[in-house]
């Protein structure tokens, strides 16, 4: 079954043999490029409840696919050509003049806050889907990493499914080097500089994705220093050692300085500061990647704060 016949409807059971060009991505990342349309959240339930299947058995969503493995293919509809989610014209302008680093295997943008990294849980449409309709020669752009949708900065984007592997082993290897920038609310003290907290992920009632701390949580580190001191706030650069969903947001919140802007683990103080400041968005930037790649050789990027946290910025300092 050929990527093309993937696009159309499809009626029933079918195989798919993985190639040599696809082997080592995660079997979620693979399906979500060539089930192209397919809800996010469609996904995800079929492979909990086992419809997608690896030479007959069942595999969770963080497998990485080998060559010559036989991927299951439930029956799923795919949209037609004519169904693809249409983007609005300001996001796709937005991302073509946030292109910091573009070589033949690798693309990084600076993502714009409101932005999701791709559709799924009501959006029809990401940051991935985005790129799909302005490059559509570039048929294997995959998401390297994520960020959360509030979030702006770096955001890596393989080019070749090779540059993908190499990027994901880095990773995992923790050879590249993310930092952030996140104000907090309070004064951080100078000697809190590591904070070691285990993530749990937790559903809540309405359905609200959300992480807490907890002992059955996976072990999470992330390092975080003073960029700046205000009167009711702190400027600080976190480094995330694991990489946990919603990690520096939590870490910082269990630390006692909860994320300005932060609709899900703010406090009432912070609230306050927020509304005072009018900060409207989640004040955390992704603003320096660092790492080396045999085809593009040593890589130091920056994204320099957007205009909106910048301008609060300057509303502290006077």
């Amino acid at each position: 079954m050929s990527e093309k016949d993937q696009s159309q409807p499809a009626v029933a059971v079918s195989w798919l043999e993985i190639s040599e060009e696809d082997a080592g991505q995660r079997l979620d990342n693979y399906l979500l490029r060539v089930l192209k349309g397919v809800p996010k959240t469609r996904i995800y339930r079929g492979l909990r409840k086992g419809e997608f299947r690896v030479n007959k058995g069942r595999v969770k969503a963080d497998y990485r696919i080998k060559s010559g493995d036989v991927l299951r293919l439930p029956p799923i509809r795919t949209p037609a050509a004519g169904e693809v989610p249409v983007v609005p014209g300001f996001w796709l302008e937005q991302l073509r003049q946030r292109v910091v680093y573009e070589d033949p295997g690798l693309l990084v943008l600076d993502k714009p806050s409101g932005l999701a990294v791709h559709g799924g849980s009501g959006l029809n449409f990401g940051l991935i889907e985005c790129l799909r309709q302005l490059r559509p020669e570039d048929r294997r752009l995959e998401l390297v990493h994520r960020l959360d949708r509030d979030t702006s900065g770096l955001i890596m984007v393989a080019r070749k499914p090779a540059v993908l592997r190499e990027l994901h082993q880095l990773l995992r290897s923790d050879k590249v080097d993310k930092r952030y920038l996140a104000l907090v609310a309070g004064k951080w003290p100078r000697t809190l500089k590591l904070v070691d907290a285990p993530l749990e992920k937790n559903i809540v009632q309405s359905g609200e994705r959300m992480v807490r701390v907890s002992k059955e949580g996976k072990r999470s580190l992330t390092e975080f220093s003073v960029v700046e001191r205000f009167k009711e706030a702190t400027l600080v650069e976190a480094k995330p050692i694991t990489g946990r969903t919603h990690q520096i947001r939590v870490h910082a919140q269990h630390a006692g300085f909860p994320l300005l802007g932060d609709p899900k683990y703010s406090d009432a103080k912070s609230e306050a500061l927020c509304q005072k400041l009018g900060l409207k968005r989640l004040f955390l930037h992704a603003w320096s990647l660092r790492f080396s790649l045999p085809d593009s050789g040593r890589l130091a990027l920056q994204a320099t704060l957007d205009d909106d946290l910048e301008f609060i910025l300057n509303l502290l300092r006077k």
